[in-house]
């Protein structure tokens, strides 16, 4: 909007942004920035999700998120390039990135996708880990070893990812001496996984598997 103001020479216009204290182009300067910002935080957050989702095999879903992720980023992109005049811009376009990385593990580690085989493996036999285990609802599987010290207990336990860090704590609790390793698992078939005490069945695919 403009408003006519009178003076001593004459009349003239004068922007309504002006008479709040701050130029138009001002505002656009620190306004383009923020947009960089946040636009970088969400299409790499939504970059991170998606790789995982791919992995996992969920196509739909992956196909989705990177149609999302690629059109923030051109106009993310399309904003910085148009203000490479402002380091602002510039800079903002970089930390969005960083900041979107950490967003996107924060929310991968708490969609914890996939499954886990723990391994374990026992110094004292004696204490049958994988016997308490299973009774404890794990599909655990033994193995007889040996060790520098003297025979060993080989368990093998595969879980969903969110049940590691309660799984890992029971383990500690029964024999605190074992060494433990957590591994990836691509695909999971032939026992079925558990949460809690409950078991789940995944009656999908021919062969009962499941991508992770």
């Amino acid at each position: 909007m403009i408003r006519i103001t009178a003076h001593a020479g004459g009349s003239r216009e004068v922007p309504e942004s002006t008479q709040r204290g701050l130029p138009m182009s001002e505002h656009a300067a620190w306004l383009i920035p923020l947009l960089i910002f946040s636009a970088r935080i969400c299409d790499v957050s939504i970059g991170t999700v998606r790789m995982i989702m791919v992995i996992s095999g969920h196509r739909l879903i992956s196909a989705g998120l990177g149609f999302i992720e690629v059109l923030i980023w051109v106009l993310a992109v399309g904003g910085t390039v148009g203000n490479l005049d402002n380091p602002v811009a510039v800079l903002a376009f970089a930390a969005g990135y960083s900041t979107g990385t950490l967003v996107g593990m924060t929310i991968e580690k708490r969609l914890a996708i996939g499954f886990r085989v723990v391994r374990v493996i026992n110094p004292d036999p004696a204490r049958e880990l994988a016997g308490a285990l299973r009774e404890k609802g794990y599909t655990a599987t033994r193995l007889d070893g040996h060790d520098r010290n003297g025979p060993a207990e080989i368990v093998f336990v595969p879980v969903r990812r969110r049940q590691v860090p309660g799984l890992l704590d029971q383990i500690s609790g029964i024999t605190p001496d074992a060494f433990l390793s957590v591994e990836r698992a691509e695909r999971v078939s032939g026992f079925v996984p558990i949460a809690g005490n409950r078991v789940d069945r995944f009656p999908w695919g021919r062969f009962g598997q499941m991508r992770k």
